[in-house]
């Protein structure tokens, strides 16, 4: 039986009652939901925990693309379609590095760069990932509180047939055309959750899984020891949302990385991945499979956010306390 919708506890044009927001964040589907979250939630009630799994080093610059595309998109700069880097950016830089250097397979924009520039001089000084990522936050006049996960270096390794990638080469350099064996998170193990990640998890009234990978973007995360417990603890106030759409995603390579996993590419794969952590899934209409998934309430709303006010819509469900306060099937 397909459990049909519940209604929004919060009418139109209001905004959440005091209490924090927590999103775990990941690529660019992260932030299109990002985009609705901040029209319905106050800015000083929300934190974003972003994953830095994905992070490389690029012509001796530190890249953090996940940090940077939710600093960007709540600075307004971010194109909507696309997603990442800067609006507008050119790639001038970048043309001459090809000619003196090597032809380079990752874009990096020439106002993009200022900010990898930063980065890593100020990390070079011995400033940590969060102080970084809160200076060029201000510097953007961003006032939602963006935290990495950790503040030491884990990065997603992709277990290929081609051999193991970097998760860079993987999806950029050779268009996720490799099939995916297994991920890993080299580092995880010795890393820890940044300051104010557990905290913000534990005093949320609602956490947020994004509509994100949740091996390549919400993993690395999750492999942070401490974070999923925090979750596990928190699993009543823990709303997710799926990364697929009719056995689609929307963006990325998650339909092809589950089925070379022999894993299914549909909803009820993700509600596994996801049923010890979470209270409720919320799907696509009509992606609710015809049984009950065990340990996780399934919940349909519309998730194709193809513009901010689509967001809004489901960035007020899912922040209504109607959505994680009922018991799972």
């Amino acid at each position: 039986m397909r459990i049909a919708p519940r209604k929004v506890g919060l009418r139109e044009g209001r905004r959440t009652p005091a209490g924090g927001v927590t999103l775990l964040a990941g690529g660019v589907g992260a932030a299109r939901l990002l985009r609705g979250l901040v029209r319905v939630v106050a800015v000083r009630d929300l934190t974003v925990v972003v994953n830095t799994g994905d992070d490389d080093e690029f012509y001796g610059l530190c890249v953090c693309p996940d940090i940077d595309t939710i600093l960007y998109t709540l600075a307004g700069l971010a194109p909507l379609e696309r997603g990442w880097g800067i609006d507008g950016d050119t790639f001038t830089v970048r043309a001459e590095l090809d000619k003196v250097a090597c032809r380079g397979w990752f874009a990096l924009g020439d106002r993009d760069l200022a900010t990898h520039i930063q980065r890593t001089s100020r990390l070079r000084e011995g400033a940590t990932l969060s102080e970084v990522t809160h200076e060029l936050a201000r510097a953007r006049a961003v006032k939602v509180r963006v935290l990495p996960m950790s503040d030491q270096t884990v990065r997603t390794v992709i277990a290929t047939d081609r051999g193991d990638l970097a998760f860079q080469e993987y999806l950029v350099k050779n268009r996720a055309r490799p099939r995916v064996r297994a991920v890993r998170y080299r580092g995880a193990r010795s890393a820890k959750p940044a300051p104010g990640v557990l905290e913000a998890i534990a005093e949320s009234r609602v956490v947020i899984l994004a509509p994100s990978n949740p091996f390549v973007s919400l993993g690395p995360i999750l492999a942070v020891p401490g974070i999923r417990r925090a979750l596990a603890d928190a699993r009543d106030r823990v709303v997710a949302v799926s990364p697929l759409i009719a056995g689609r995603a929307v963006k990325g390579p998650l339909a092809s990385m589950l089925r070379s996993m022999g894993l299914k590419a549909d909803v009820t794969a993700i509600a596994k991945l996801y049923r010890d952590i979470a209270s409720t899934l919320v799907v696509s209409p009509g992606d609710a499979p015809s049984t009950a998934v065990r340990g996780i309430d399934i919940v349909e709303q519309d998730i194709l956010l193809l513009d901010p006010r689509r967001a809004e819509t489901l960035a007020r469900r899912l922040v209504s306390p109607t959505t994680t306060r009922s018991k799972p099937s």
